[in-house]
């Protein structure tokens, strides 16, 4: 989406047919745990949903230098910052320091290497340098003062079966929780087109067969309505939501497009309602096209509006 390799996965995706398969009414009722009944279309809430709201630190312009990246995220009004994997120790205190200098947090991390590495590989060399790249974003995480680190935990392809990524990926997991409860950082797996994980049921069983509190959900809100409905996952998934991608998909006759807060087909009401009714007090990244301070005042100002609830 943001990053190269995540906009192309999504693109050459797109046409795949995306059906999960869910054996027997027992799993369904394991794994429901929220409030009975999903609105489908919601009108906004009266009370202001308490998210905090962050940006991509991609999203600002590279031509500033990391100091003058998080000020102007700060003073277009987000209030945390999602940094991608930096292996570079030098560079990581330069963006340490650069976030403190402007006063924002660096909230949580994009781990990079699981879409050229994805632990659900069958090549033990891919997955040690998939488990490296989350090592270091775990790192990162503890330097920054994040307590989060985004994972894809594996993809479905020719190569790798839907139950051998599913397997795969757990028991590599399983493998960094000690790293993560260590390091008081959440590995937060995020739902996207890797044809894994295709319905809220099947992410909220993946997550809880884990059993530990290092071992959450992050809900990208566009990534699901081409198959699914953003307020259905944040309803079913519910507590298990530590964190949140904010993006609007738009379908038309010929394709689709990744549009602007407000402008696809995402019912933000009924979003908004579902965060309410989960009690869902995190933050919310935007993973946009970057742009300049007058684009970021307008995302900025349409997550008030479209998220939050704020006039």
């Amino acid at each position: 989406m943001r990053h190269p390799s995540r906009r192309e996965f999504l693109k050459s995706s797109v046409t795949a047919t995306c059906t999960a398969v869910l054996g027997g009414g027992g799993l369904a009722r394991s794994l429901v745990a929220t409030p009975t009944g999903t609105p489908t279309a919601t009108p906004f809430s009266p009370a202001p949903v308490p998210i905090k709201k962050g940006v991509l630190l991609d999203m600002l312009p590279a031509k500033l230098s990391y100091t003058d990246r998080f000020k102007m995220a700060r003073n277009v009004g987000f209030e945390v910052v999602q940094a991608p994997t930096e292996p570079d120790e030098r560079k990581a205190e330069e963006i340490k320091k650069a976030a403190e200098g402007a006063n924002i947090r660096i909230d949580s991390v994009m781990n990079m290497d699981h879409w050229k590495y994805p632990l659900s590989s069958n090549d033990p060399a891919v997955v040690e340098k998939s488990l490296t790249g989350m090592r270091t974003s775990l790192h990162n995480a503890k330097l920054w003062g994040s307590d989060a680190v985004l994972l894809v935990p594996g993809v479905v392809n020719p190569q790798t079966s839907y139950r051998d990524a599913w397997a795969r990926s757990q028991r590599e997991i399983h493998t960094l929780i000690p790293l993560a409860e260590e390091l008081q950082v959440v590995i937060a797996i995020e739902e996207v087109w890797n044809k894994f994980l295709l319905s809220p049921l099947e992410m909220a069983r993946y997550i809880e067969e884990f059993q530990s509190p290092w071992i959450k959900a992050w809900f990208d809100v566009g990534n699901v309505l081409l198959y699914g409905y953003p307020q259905d996952w944040i309803h079913t998934l519910g507590k298990s939501i530590v964190k949140v991608h904010l993006k609007d998909f738009k379908r038309k006759e010929d394709g689709y497009a990744w549009v602007n807060l407000g402008d696809g087909d995402v019912d933000w009401a009924a979003v908004r309602q579902a965060f309410a009714d989960t009690g869902y007090s995190g933050s919310a990244i935007t993973e946009l096209e970057g742009g300049d301070e007058a684009y970021l005042r307008d995302v900025n100002r349409r997550m008030d509006r479209l998220v939050l609830g704020r006039s």
